[in-house]
């Protein structure tokens, strides 16, 4: 009886010892959850560069991002209780190095596609739909209606841009696309008929295209897709944790459904033609 009683004890003691082993190491791991989320103190978002009205170099302060996408961080940072600072960090190639490494948190707007779920996570909805459209040049044009158009022609894009996973793996099978550094550069090549097209987001080269004086260039009726823009966060970004994902997440769905990208965007578009006409 005594050694029954004994072994039903050391077991009780056992039994509340581990529990008290498991509070400990939960209470630990709140904590340090804890400071994870005190440590994101700030959050730096930035973006494809030539990307107006959505995104492009602040005239007065270059190393900032302006545009709709970066009123729309504003608004998130209200809403989350965190700062969002624009910075202007390169080219769109760089941006998505830089989301790679987590040396960035946020990229304010990107295509979706599986390749970039490697390094980054995409908030739910999407903020924004975009048509990408066929640009060409006058004295070597060709009528375009469907991707088969573009086959056994030369193209052009900018590096490491994406128009949606389905054309994606249509052009690196059946097009020749070159791609180089940045849409001015495109466009300036297709001035010149060294591509036979340019292939890029409609608004943004409508934008960029007005800035530079070249206003004989063609753009396709038939879009070559329609995609959305994402919020994304990248997996190595220190606030990258579940109680920030969380804010950001809700805050975008509210954003969204109160329709804010609208009047931003025609905010922006006034704000880029004042700038470039000089008035």
């Amino acid at each position: 009886m005594n050694t029954a009683r004994l072994s039903t004890v050391g077991y009780s003691v056992g039994n509340s010892g581990s529990q008290l082993a498991l509070a400990v190491v939960l209470y630990a791991l709140l904590s340090l959850h804890s400071a994870w989320a005190q440590t994101c103190h700030k959050l730096v978002a930035t973006g494809n560069p030539e990307y107006s009205p959505y995104l492009w170099r602040d005239p007065e302060d270059d190393s900032k991002l302006i545009g709709a996408n970066a009123d729309l961080m504003q608004l998130l940072s209200k809403e989350i209780g965190i700062p969002i600072e624009v910075k202007y960090l390169g080219p769109w190639s760089r941006v998505q190095e830089l989301a790679r490494t987590g040396r960035v948190d946020l990229i304010a707007g990107a295509f979706f596609n599986t390749a970039r779920l490697d390094y980054m996570d995409y908030f739910q909805p999407a903020f924004r739909g975009t048509r990408t459209v066929i640009w060409t040049n006058p004295k070597n044009t060709f009528k375009y209606s469907a991707w088969r158009d573009l086959i056994d022609r030369n193209g052009l894009t900018v590096v490491n841009n994406s128009f949606g996973e389905e054309f994606d793996a249509y052009a690196k099978k059946t097009l020749n696309i070159a791609k180089v550094a940045s849409l001015e550069q495109a466009l300036q090549m297709l001035v010149l008929s060294r591509a036979d097209y340019v292939i890029y987001e409609e608004d943004p080269g409508l934008a960029l295209a007005a800035k530079l004086n070249i206003s004989h260039l063609k753009t396709a009726l038939t879009a070559v897709s329609t995609e959305s823009l994402f919020l994304t966060i990248a997996h190595q970004s220190a606030c990258n944790i579940g109680e920030i994902r969380g804010r950001i997440a809700k805050a975008m769905l509210k954003l969204t459904k109160d329709n804010v990208m609208k009047a931003l965007v025609d905010t922006n578009i006034q704000l880029w033609r004042k700038q470039n006409r000089g008035g």
